[in-house]
């Protein structure tokens, strides 16, 4: 059974292209760019289900036209519309050094000054200029932080950490 720590959030099936099953893939995560794999994981109906990729190509930079095996006509295709899809952390954290905004969402944020976890990465904010981490923290609150890789000091993959040096004022209830 595949657990939901076990993969991150790439994207979105879109509508139906075609009738012979290809479907579109809006995503927001650049792993195609850093590793090939040979599955990507559907959320369905609250089960993550691996679904075999058969062909793909790009459309734009957020959108790439996916065929699953054994999905092979429009109706098919359209009962997927709407379905999240996922990566598995294991291959693309094997193939890459670098970790993609996507992929740190349920890392520890650790203040680098006192040692002690903020909370948990809810989500990364690239609506705005600034790039912002959503921190859940323990008693519940969410926290915006900055996430400038300036402020950053140490990630740790194997134990799902990242450290910072977060500004004054942003811990303060």
């Amino acid at each position: 059974m595949i657990r939901q720590e076990d993969v991150y959030k790439i994207g979105v099936i879109g509508k139906p292209h075609g009738i012979h099953g290809e479907l579109r893939l809006h995503f927001d995560d650049d792993i195609f760019d850093q590793c090939e794999a040979e599955y990507l994981i559907l959320d369905m109906e609250g089960i993550l289900v691996p679904f075999f990729i058969e062909e793909y190509r790009f459309r734009s930079e957020e959108t790439a036209l996916m065929k699953f095996c054994d999905i092979d006509n429009e109706d098919a295709a359209r009962r997927l519309t709407g379905v999240e899809v996922f990566f598995p952390r294991s291959i693309a954290e094997a193939s890459s050094e670098h970790l993609s905004w996507a992929q740190i969402v349920g890392f520890s944020l650790i203040d680098s000054a006192t040692h002690t976890r903020i909370g948990s990465i809810e989500s990364v904010d690239e609506s705005t200029i600034n790039l912002l981490f959503e921190v859940k923290q323990e008693e519940g609150q969410n926290l915006l932080i900055p996430a400038h890789a300036e402020l950053i000091t140490a990630i740790d993959k194997e134990n799902k950490t990242i450290e910072m040096n977060i500004p004054d004022g942003l811990l303060v209830l």
